[in-house]
């Protein structure tokens, strides 16, 4: 698999090299373990925005998503109203899209819900790792049987747009699994983050 030489010399993922700001992301935040309530809201709101753009996109309207979306407290967006999503379709700097403005509000409600079941959202994602021998190897896939079995659990608790593809994207940009490529040069660091984790369950 073909990959990236970043200015300081050494390989990264592919991907990294397709933008500018793609390698602060890479080398920084994708694939390292969260355990925070908010940026796994954040980042599963952000793959909904996702869908049918660019990551570009996205990534450079992260801070405006975040201005828009209360920092993406699922206590505060769940008290969103109709009167807050017509105000948001009038933001120019976030992705105006009805159906995932409202996405957003209603994952919300429904985290709220399930922070009660489980005790946070980090533990109930963190339920759905899957084991080493279950993986397929790195970018290979765009679904895996987890992402499957997430997203089956979250449509029925009431969750939208979250297909098996918005959670597998969801699941690499978390930690949840470790999808750097083999001769990328974080993907060693990306391990030892995770083997020091302790999910919590």
């Amino acid at each position: 698999m073909t990959v990236f030489i970043a200015p300081d010399g050494g390989p990264r993922c592919a991907w990294a090299g397709g933008a500018p700001e793609f390698l602060g992301y890479h080398d920084t935040e994708w694939g390292f373990p969260v355990s925070d309530d908010r940026r796994l809201f954040e980042k599963i709101s952000l793959e909904g925005f996702q869908s049918g753009l660019s990551w570009r996109t996205i990534l450079a309207k992260r801070n405006n998503f975040r201005q828009a979306f209360a920092g993406f407290d699922v206590h505060a967006v769940a008290e969103f109203t109709e009167a807050d999503v017509e105000r948001l379709l009038q933001d120019p700097g976030i992705v105006r899209h009805r159906g995932k403005i409202e996405a957003v509000v209603t994952n919300a409600r429904r985290a709220v819900d399930l922070e009660s079941e489980a005790g946070s959202l980090a533990s109930y994602f963190w339920r759905f790792e899957p084991a080493a021998d279950d993986v397929d190897p790195p970018q290979t896939a765009s679904t895996s049987p987890a992402s499957v079995a997430l997203s089956k659990d979250l449509k029925k608790r009431g969750w939208r747009f979250v297909g098996p593809t918005t959670v597998f994207a969801f699941m690499q940009a978390v930690g949840l699994i470790n999808d750097h490529v083999a001769s990328c040069g974080v993907r060693a660091a990306v391990a030892a983050a995770r083997s020091a984790f302790t999910p919590p369950r």
